[in-house]
């Protein structure tokens, strides 16, 4: 089973970063990163979270090692109201802009009924070409997760997921 220390070198090592630079970015010492990731000590509480931002994970996920952003489908009587769920889109440049949009479903839902145009309402032409009746459709279905996950080369992040 991955420790937490393990998990942590792991993702270090994908973002292809030494210890040092993580240590700069967490305002603490290379050391105490070491001491981490060998599982002699764990991170404060309270760096959790800037932690898994810089990694582009969960605290979750970070913590326990799941991925629960995993596209799956809910049975159905496991699902949650499905008026509750939430498009979720991250986009991290390559030049630190963070752009962070939640829409939720009933939201979505009701602008498609309308006839609203959501590239209109965003601004962005890319939104003419998601398909988000069927995004809606599979999110009623039970489809919960991460659909969406790019990286570029230039070092652009953009990850999109459904979740209840």
């Amino acid at each position: 089973m991955e420790t937490l220390g393990n998990r942590i070198a792991r993702l270090r090592k994908r973002k292809d970063i030494t210890q040092d630079e993580l240590a700069e970015y967490m305002g603490i010492s290379a050391q105490a990163v070491s001491k981490w990731e060998n599982d002699i000590t764990c991170p404060d509480i309270s760096a959790l979270p800037r932690l898994a931002d810089y990694f582009n994970v969960t605290v979750d996920e970070l913590l326990r090692g799941e991925e629960p952003d995993k596209v799956k489908l809910v049975p159905k009587n496991e699902r949650g109201d499905p008026t509750k769920a939430v498009l979720r889109v991250k986009v991290l440049s390559a030049k630190g802009d963070k752009v962070n949009v939640n829409l939720p479903m009933i939201f979505l839902k009701t602008a498609i009924e309308s006839g609203v145009n959501l590239d209109s309402v965003t601004g962005e032409k890319w939104m003419q070409n998601i398909d988000i009746a069927r995004i809606i459709e599979a999110a009623e279905n039970g489809v919960i997760g991460k659909f969406v996950e790019v990286e570029s080369a230039e070092g652009d992040f953009v990850e999109v997921w459904i979740e209840q």
